[in-house]
């Protein structure tokens, strides 16, 4: 499977890496390789990670409080990454 990202999603990863870049330089890219970590687990158990509705799943980050949202297309062989959001924001923002 491939991945795909949506331009949301790399927003939302553009600002997670700038705010934590701002608290301390190189922790930005701590979250980043925390993020390539979840997506690793993504891939190898696409269909293990809690379903959001009947289309889309949240798997969290281990270190950070973000999850990856996704959705699996088996017809396409990828996964779109819709969304990277902090836990404490309401989930329902990645849907608009």
């Amino acid at each position: 499977m491939i991945v795909v990202t949506t331009s949301a999603a790399d927003g939302d990863l553009e600002d997670a890496f700038d705010h934590y870049e701002a608290v301390r330089a190189g922790l930005g890219d701590e979250f980043l390789t925390e993020f390539r970590h979840a997506v690793e687990r993504i891939l190898e158990h696409p269909n293990a990670w809690q379903k959001m509705n009947e289309r889309n799943r949240r798997c969290q980050l281990r270190r950070f409080p973000y999850g990856v949202m996704y959705q699996v297309e088996e017809a396409a062989n990828q996964i779109v990454i819709k969304a990277v959001m902090h836990m404490h924001r309401d989930p329902q923002r990645w849907y608009r």
